[in-house]
């Protein structure tokens, strides 16, 4: 069967934060593809915890590639960022690659921008906070840019109001909770209607 939906990157991608009974996670890709009308078996996801730009690309690019979907959906860098060992360059470099990539044969592809995940991490001192802070502003600007320059639709998780709403977050207060899925499910299939 054809895919018509593929998702790669990190939890956020995997659905963290929805679990379900038989231990695995919903998320936001399956609301969206019913909204899109995407039967489930047309859809693959390849998310997986705690994935770096780095491991999408060493890990999930070429399958997605190989699948040969009309739609792409990647959400992926977060875990990049929070690392002490964060190479700027190397981040980039990847973002480009992946999402660049995968528009190469005229797929449609989607991401998200980062919330204030900073502001969310516990026993961070001021300062490491504010340095986190600047870094995922950063990051929003460049991503901004690069999802414009290569027509990849971005969907605003800086100035949605869900990022502000605590229901949205899991206890962790990095993963979206269930209806924090569904909201940005939504999101998504209003930008790519």
């Amino acid at each position: 069967m054809p895919v018509r939906l593929l998702t790669l990157g990190d939890s956020f991608a995997e659905g963290r934060g929805d679990p379900r009974p038989d231990g695995t996670f919903g998320g936001w890709v399956p609301p969206l593809a019913e909204s899109l009308g995407i039967a489930p078996h047309e859809v693959v996801n390849t998310g997986a915890y705690m994935a770096t730009t780095q491991d999408v690309i060493d890990h999930q690019l070429a399958r997605a590639l190989s699948a040969d979907a009309p739609l792409y959906g990647v959400t992926v860098g977060g875990n990049d960022l929070v690392r002490s060992s964060f190479d700027e360059v190397a981040f980039r470099r990847n973002l480009r690659h992946i999402l660049g990539g995968l528009g190469l044969r005229g797929a449609r592809v989607f991401t998200i921008n980062w919330p204030d995940i900073p502001g969310k991490l516990p026993g961070l001192a001021p300062a490491q906070r504010q340095a986190l802070r600047a870094r995922f502003a950063a990051a929003n600007d460049f991503m901004d840019k690069l999802t414009a320059e290569l027509g990849v639709v971005r969907y605003d998780m800086v100035d949605t109001p869900l990022t502000r709403d605590p229901a949205m977050w899991g206890p962790d207060g990095m993963h979206p909770s269930p209806a924090g899925h569904r909201a940005i499910a939504a999101g998504f299939a209003e930008l790519l209607s």
